[in-house]
């Protein structure tokens, strides 16, 4: 029987030393370039590692933990799309926690670090709470945070811009003349809420229009939730023009309503979503959307964890993607699809 390939074949595959590819199979910090090459020469090559022998030896798992919300969620999809091949790349599995944005089960990721079941840790938490924050300090292995926290954590995090992106859609529905332009928010408490919530208030006044807490209504980030919301703030508030919508769910549940009321979309209602999801595009009318790079995101964020995996020692780092606008149907009517202004 025929001898299976070697770290000699897989380096004269790769073109690159024997110490490298030792290196890259033992989870060795190694320039990504080379852990690229070496993958591929392996996959090629049909090289099975023995992953527990090299756990035992490096330490290490070669998997990452990638916890979110939703997993139902698009913008945590587009997220997910391009964390992987980042990290598989770099020779690392993937594994998915869907928290249902349940703060202890975050905090149980979090500690079960500790375990060492995976090397590090990429989460996208809806509520950052003091218990967050205490556990973040004490993590035994490399967090990025997908989201806000406060400055000084010692955490990566990777930031959206939500309070623009909102001033961006909200200057947009004025320049369309609307005046009357509600807010349909998710839960206030959690940090994507709080943000989109101060970015409306800051836009009606940067605009010269009052703050009515008439046209506001909280409600949830999902799209039933979002049906609900819209169903109430209609029947108090019937001559909204305008829905401006915490996220795409929201917008299309919100899509939902006016279309069975009878209410047309943008001629009667204008609305406005937030993520830009694959969603926004496919619905009827096409949705205008701020898109908050969720796709960035989840690539800048699988970067800066690779980073430390190999071996950074650096400051914490703050990373924000600015927003930008897709003009759709749902604000300029049928036969407009583009995008609009950025941060």
């Amino acid at each position: 029987m025929a001898d299976g390939p070697t770290i000699n074949t897989i380096a004269a595959r790769a073109g690159v030393s024997i110490a490298s590819v030792s290196r890259v199979l033992n989870g060795l910090p190694t320039r990504q370039e080379t852990v690229r090459k070496v993958m591929a020469a392996a996959d090629e090559l049909g090289y099975v590692r023995n992953a527990v022998a090299r756990s035992l030896k490096s330490r290490r798992t070669h998997q990452v933990a990638f916890a979110m919300a939703d997993v139902g969620n698009p913008a945590y999809l587009a997220m997910l799309r391009e964390i992987q091949p980042v990290l598989k790349a770099a020779g690392y599995r993937l594994v998915l926690h869907s928290t249902d944005a349940v703060a202890a089960d975050e905090i149980d990721v979090l500690r079960s670090l500790g375990e060492r079941y995976v090397d590090g840790l990429i989460m996208s938490p809806l509520r950052v709470t003091d218990a967050h924050l205490e556990t973040l300090a004490a993590a035994r292995a490399p967090v990025v945070i997908i989201g806000q926290v406060p400055d000084g954590t010692p955490v990566d995090n990777v930031r959206a811009d939500s309070r623009t992106g909102v001033r961006l859609a909200i200057d947009h529905l004025h320049a369309l003349g609307r005046r009357r332009i509600a807010m349909v928010n998710g839960p206030l408490d959690t940090v994507p809420g709080a943000a989109r919530g101060a970015g409306y208030r800051e836009a009606l006044e940067a605009v010269g229009l009052p703050y009515d807490e008439g046209l506001v209504q909280i409600g949830d980030f999902y799209r039933p939730e979002g049906r609900r919301a819209v169903a109430e703030l209609l029947a108090r508030r019937p001559d909204v023009d305008a829905l401006m919508c915490a996220n795409d769910l929201i917008a299309l549940g919100a899509l939902d309503v006016l279309r069975d009321a009878g209410r047309r979309v943008p001629e009667d209602v204008a609305v406005a979503g937030m993520d830009d999801t694959d969603l926004a595009a496919a619905s009827w009318p096409s949705l205008t959307s701020v898109s908050l790079g969720s796709a960035e995101r989840g690539r800048v964020a699988a970067e800066l964890l690779l980073e430390r995996l190999n071996g950074g020692e650096r400051e914490p780092r703050r990373v924000t993607v600015p927003p930008r606008l897709a003009v759709r149907a749902s604000t300029a009517g049928e036969g407009h699809s583009g995008e609009g202004s950025g941060a």
